[in-house]
């Protein structure tokens, strides 16, 4: 069992070990639906996945949790600080997964440009408590995507959160802060 000071330097290390990151969101409690109501600033956990550090690169904020269909996965910020909501894209996603994509600052306008095109003002998720590694807790399910994102309580505001991807054996780990308005 993990305590709140280790899970704390893991979660602010911002790096850790696939198996650590799986022990550590296993150790964590979980939450109902009614707890991700509200607007969430992302961050990833570097595991040495194929997206680590992509998202930050385009400007990812996090996510948007209006009501059970109501689900906005993928918040972004343009260059003026404004945020948007992007339809996620399922070959994009594969090729996140399959290309050796540089995660260098040169890439960013083309990941921000490559964004803009995708911008939605339509829910692209919605929420449900499901079970995930035998544990019910809240769950996003992307609409157009074999993807499910899976939350863990770390504290009153913060969450560990885990995409499960159909097309990827390896999961992506982040944490999202509510934004307390």
């Amino acid at each position: 069992m993990y305590t709140s000071e280790k899970s704390q330097s893991i979660l602010q290390a911002g790096k850790t070990t696939t198996q650590e990151a799986l022990q550590l969101y296993d150790s964590l409690e979980p939450v109902n639906c009614d707890f991700m109501w509200g607007r969430w600033r992302g961050a990833g956990l570097d595991t040495d996945h194929p997206m680590d550090g992509l998202l930050e690169l385009s400007n990812w904020y996090g996510k948007e949790f209006i009501d059970p269909e109501t689900v906005h996965p993928l918040l972004f910020s343009d260059g003026r600080g404004e945020l948007f909501k992007v339809a996620p894209h399922p070959t994009l996603m594969n090729w996140v997964l399959k290309l050796p994509i540089p995660r260098n600052k040169a890439f960013k306008p083309w990941l921000m440009f490559t964004n803009s095109l995708l911008k939605t003002d339509k829910s692209q998720a919605r929420l449900r408590s499901m079970e995930y590694r035998g544990v019910v807790t809240a769950t996003m399910i992307y609409d157009y995507l074999p993807i499910n994102d899976s939350f863990k309580k770390v504290d009153d505001n913060t969450v560990f959160g885990i995409m499960d991807f159909k097309n990827s054996p390896q999961p992506f780990f982040f944490t999202l802060k509510r934004e307390i308005i």
